[in-house]
């Protein structure tokens, strides 16, 4: 199916459904001060779907990331409650559901109304058709002002259109062993080493220094666990390039990360591999976790998700650790620290919905600070804070700890977005292929870049250059000004 076919298909069942939305006469209008009532927002929520129901029996079906249900759960529950509307929810792999979405979609199987995504997978579900535009429904619904109050929104639209409800705050934060950094005896000898106090790395130069130090394996300690596997490395390199003070895009969309910049990062990166544990080549999202939890290895990347597992009664490393942002680099003489959003959960609405506006209404209600308060509590899910009132709340810090929480929050309101275009899996699958043979030695890290900017150059002109000059122009602009104003093309 070409794209042209995909969007034509969904397009117009997409306008009849919205337009049929945009006809429905009701007065609910948070906007103009319905909301405002001595009634919570989900609970005025809880009503209109009641009114939409009309006394049916409906069902709504939920396509959840495997470790998502202890989050969600607790809201399917009281929106069952409160609505008499059964929610049924299906897990899926956490590296699967953006596919098992837009399948869902080409084949017309109508197996979801709802769903939660990875946020940087929205353009993609956009392009396939698979997810409908929800502005409308926003507009209808939402009180003025809520999506603002939201930390990190940035991949909830696309194309001037909202499509979702960031439900996770994924910042990228780096964990260190509070034993090996504040070690005198360690101290003493990293000063010695190194001329240097051993305290938390401003720079990529800087940890990559002290994992070198705490490398030690006949001594059963490792100086890190980065992600190594090929669906998570490349977030990696794409901090250490922005931290080197260039855009991945030139403003005409011609790719710059083949620069003397691109190549430094890499090469950076590989050496850093070194000082790895060495199973960290096979560890995914949970491996890594599991393992680090022993408290044998002295720093590791991840998100709150990561903290409250590593915070956990079972863990080694509970209460043993020192949080930061990542690494930064130093950029016409200033540091220049780039945090990064690069996973999160969206919630979203599939285009084979029989049932839209509910659909949207569920994803609001479990959007709304109270509800969305429940589902980052929840010790045994992995959402993260990601509106003001969850760093507030007692249960949120017993999870998370307070220490970890104000990182997690500088890191998110601060954070660079994810490549939010069109195709945006296939730009970062051919530089993930890329960097794992740089990584590999089976190519030299310029022949890397410059073979995934050939291909991005493909991806682009297939993408149509003029639409994804537009989109890139706009992405840049929802870049932290601090961090835009020290970013440059060099092309």
């Amino acid at each position: 199916m070409t794209k042209g076919q995909t969007e034509g298909g969904n397009f117009t069942r997409r306008n009849a459904i919205l337009g049929m939305a945009a006809s429905a006469a009701y007065s609910f209008c948070p906007s103009s001060g319905a909301a405002a009532s001595d009634r919570s927002l989900h609970e005025v929520v809880a009503q209109r779907v009641r009114e939409l129901a009309g006394g049916r029996q409906l069902k709504l079906r939920l396509l959840l990331p495997n470790g998502s249900g202890g989050n969600v759960n607790p809201i399917i529950s009281v929106f069952q409650s409160m609505t008499g509307i059964e929610v049924l929810s299906f897990e899926t792999p956490v590296d699967e559901i953006n596919t098992e979405l837009s399948l869902d979609a080409l084949s017309n199987s109508k197996n979801y109304d709802v769903a939660l995504p990875a946020t940087f997978g929205v353009p993609d579900l956009v392009a396939s058709g698979a997810i409908i535009p929800i502005t409308e429904f926003a507009k209808r619904y939402e009180p003025q002002g809520f999506r603002e109050d939201i930390l990190f929104g940035v991949g909830d639209s696309f194309d001037n259109e909202i499509y979702g409800f960031q439900t996770d705050g994924d910042a990228y934060t780096m964990f260190y062993h509070k034993g090996m950094l504040e070690n005198p005896d360690e101290r003493a000898r990293y000063e010695d080493a190194f001329g240097q106090v051993l305290s938390k790395p401003e720079t990529w130069r800087e940890l990559d220094q002290q994992m070198a130090f705490f490398n030690r394996p006949d001594e059963g300690q490792w100086g890190g666990l980065l992600f190594r596997t090929p669906s998570y490395l490349a977030w990696e390199w794409w901090v250490r390039f922005h931290a080197k003070g260039i855009w991945p895009f030139s403003f005409e969309m011609q790719p710059q990360i083949a620069s003397d910049a691109g190549v430094e990062a890499l090469e950076e990166m590989i050496r850093a591999t070194d000082y790895l544990h060495p199973e960290t080549s096979q560890l995914g999202l949970f491996g890594n976790w599991e393992r680090y939890s022993r408290g044998d290895v002295f720093c590791n990347i991840g998100w709150g998700g990561s903290q409250k597992y590593l915070n956990g009664e079972s863990s080694n490393m509970r209460g043993n650790m020192v949080f930061g942002p990542t690494p930064g680099g130093i950029v016409n003489e200033k540091l220049l620290i780039t945090p990064y959003f690069n996973w999160g959960w969206n919630y979203v609405v599939s285009s084979n919905s029989d049932l839209p506006e509910i659909a949207y209404l569920f994803a609001l209600f479990a959007s709304t600070p109270q509800m969305s308060t429940l589902a980052v509590r929840q010790s045994d899910g992995f959402f993260d804070p990601f509106r003001p009132e969850h760093y507030e709340d007692e249960g949120i810090k017993s999870a998370y700890s307070p220490e970890f929480l104000t990182v997690q929050r500088a890191s998110l309101e601060s954070a660079i977005p994810d490549l939010y275009l069109e195709n945006q899996g296939e730009y970062f699958r051919v530089l993930s292929e890329w960097l794992t043979r740089a990584l590999a030695r089976e190519v030299t890290p310029r022949t890397a870049l410059e073979r995934v900017a050939q291909r991005w150059q493909l991806i682009t002109n297939g993408s149509g250059r003029p639409a994804q000059k537009t989109r890139w122009a706009q992405l840049r602009a929802k870049y932290p000004k601090q961090i835009r104003d020290e970013l440059r093309d060099i092309m």
